[in-house]
């Protein structure tokens, strides 16, 4: 089985007044949230058995009130809540993760809970496909695997990750943000990560792994272990600014 971990835990401050006081994943886009439209299509994923959603303490409230309201939920919910109330002390993405895994944000743990596979999801994305290929792509390599798309402008790929792989999509070189890109292949905040692989996520923190984005952990796990990369099977929607928030409702509310 494997867990849906949720990193809900930034503060959306290019949103302004709209996320002040008021968690981003659950804006509303036409009749639903943006979390909401996520987890509809994990609910169908058999292989997930609980959606865990980790959130920043001012929000925490608000993710729990949501979660009791969740009617249409096929998979219990989690809120787990990171401890911080701004985004000046938030842990970062990795450190976030690494709470929900282990119990610790540095992994610090003397006795972790059994590890399993996990599915790791930004919350602030909508997409036009379903995340079963994902899945069935991770069970078929039998590895670790994170989700890649081609990316044709240059600008672009100087404000994500890049990836080189091989004929079989192992992933041999991981970028954060290259003034060079080594490929077209960009990586969106998409990741399994296998049991096999927990320890040395556990132990990234003490290895000099940043923390603050997603991508960071992809980046060191690609120089340790096997990784392959999976084709996004369609597009996603990324809400980062008003201006996107306001996009966004025009094309899917």
């Amino acid at each position: 089985m494997m867990k849906n971990i949720v990193i809900a835990a930034g503060y959306a401050t290019r949103l302004g007044e709209l996320t002040k006081n008021f968690p981003k994943p659950l804006l509303k886009i036409g009749n639903s949230t943006i979390l909401d439209r996520l987890l509809d299509d994990v609910d169908q994923i058999d292989e997930i058995d609980e959606h865990v959603i980790v959130t920043n303490h001012k929000f925490a409230p608000i993710f729990e009130n949501w979660a009791k309201e969740r009617e249409n939920g096929k998979k219990p919910i989690r809120i787990i809540d990171d401890g911080t109330c701004s985004n000046e002390t938030r842990l970062g993405a990795v450190r976030d993760l690494l709470l929900a895994i282990t119990g610790d944000p540095d992994g610090n743990t003397p006795t972790p809970p059994p590890f399993e596979d996990v599915m790791v999801l930004a919350a602030d994305n909508i997409l036009n496909f379903s995340l079963q290929g994902f899945v069935d792509y991770a069970r078929e390599k039998g590895t670790s695997v994170i989700m890649c798309h081609h990316e044709p402008e240059l600008k672009k790929l100087q404000r994500t990750g890049v990836i080189a792989v091989d004929e079989n999509m192992k992933v041999n070189e991981m970028q954060e943000k290259p003034e060079s890109p080594v490929s077209h292949w960009a990586v969106p905040p998409f990741y399994i990560y296998k049991k096999e692989d927990m320890p040395l996520i556990v132990d990234c923190m003490n290895h000099g792994c940043g923390f603050d984005a997603p991508g960071n952990l992809a980046h060191y796990l690609v120089e340790r272990t096997t990784i392959h990369a999976w084709v996004m099977s369609g597009t996603r929607f990324d809400i980062g600014s008003m201006d996107s928030y306001l996009e966004a409702q025009q094309i899917y509310g």
